[in-house]
């Protein structure tokens, strides 16, 4: 038999390989091309602290014991969390932490496109700015820019036919 089960013959087995194989293809093809099943699927970044406070209900809603924020903020060397501007948990469960006084975000502005109003926020800038920082650099609309870093004061731009 095939594997441990003597029941399963060899063709089913390739049968099931193969609409395994079909599903993550799918579904791989699907989250490059959509991102709301990208957002689906990946999930997003949460907000666990915004301007020293802890956001709870965020925190729970998610099963983001205090013990574990505690710890993971403890991992990044803060044991104050008034310190703490912006606390950011990964889709992949690294916390990204932005101290009041900071001068450079460690998180990137504009994404596939899309501007993360969180570091907009922090920052203290508005669309209206990153609108004009897109067309001052030669860009026509924010949908041409794979990837935006604010880095010291400046937005660096790179674009999708960069």
């Amino acid at each position: 038999g095939v594997i441990y089960n003597d029941s399963i013959t060899v063709l089913q087995f390739i049968l099931v390989l193969i609409i395994w194989t079909l599903l993550v293809l799918i579904l791989k093809f699907s989250k490059e091309h959509n991102r709301y099943i990208k957002l689906l699927v990946d999930g997003r970044p949460l907000t666990l602290i915004k301007d020293g406070n802890i956001r709870v209900e965020e925190c729970l809603k998610n099963g983001i014991s205090a013990n574990d924020l505690m710890f993971k903020l403890r991992s990044n060397g803060i044991y104050k969390i008034d310190n703490v501007k912006r606390a950011i948990l990964e889709q992949n469960g690294q916390l990204t932490l932005i101290e009041f006084g900071e001068e450079n975000v460690k998180y990137p502005l504009i994404v596939d496109g899309q501007v993360n109003l969180d570091v907009l926020e922090v920052i203290d800038k508005n669309a209206e700015w990153v609108e004009s920082q897109i067309l001052e650099q030669g860009y026509n609309k924010i949908g041409e820019i794979y990837l935006g870093e604010y880095i010291s004061g400046e937005l660096k731009l790179y674009g999708y036919n960069d």
